[in-house]
């Protein structure tokens, strides 16, 4: 079942790199008592997550963050050093955090998996955007083509903030 405006976000575990290495940092943690905007891409480096996606929410960070945000968050079903490389090649570290969901387990639980086996990727995330707020889908835009990011760009998340 896919996640709706008004459900709670499920208790699972990302990845994050710290200085110390890959940690871990649950959900209730990121989501609860505050408000984030959470993006997901299908893959890091892609051309339209890469290209597209990413850099409206790095460009628009204060923006986002001025209209009471806590924190901006992509997710992807990527390994945590595939994140972290992408967060040091695309200059966002300090305004986007960068969540891998490596085995799917938060992707699956909302039901965005996105099966991209026929391009040789496997098991993916639907491309979408979400603001949270303590831990329940405040606002949840989808895109129906996983190569646009048009309704869950940063443009349309500041104008649902």
């Amino acid at each position: 079942m896919t996640i709706q405006v008004g459900d709670k976000l499920p208790d699972t575990k990302f990845k994050t790199m710290t200085a110390d290495g890959p940690a871990e940092r649950s959900s209730a943690d990121l989501f609860g008592g505050r408000t984030v905007v959470l993006f997901a891409v299908p893959g890091a480096f892609t051309p339209t997550c890469h290209n597209n996606h990413l850099p409206g929410f790095v460009e628009h960070a204060d923006t986002i963050l001025g209209k009471g945000v806590d924190e901006i968050a992509v997710v992807s079903v990527n390994d945590v050093f595939v994140m972290d490389a992408w967060a040091k090649a695309s200059g966002a570290g300090g305004k986007v955090t960068f969540l891998a969901d490596g085995s799917a387990e938060f992707t699956k639980a909302i039901g965005m998996e996105l099966d991209a086996s026929g391009f040789g990727m496997g098991i993916r995330s639907k491309r979408y955007a979400m603001i949270v707020k303590d831990g329940k889908v405040a606002a949840l835009n989808v895109e129906d083509m996983p190569g646009k990011a048009e309704v869950s760009g940063a443009a349309a998340i500041l104008s649902a903030l």
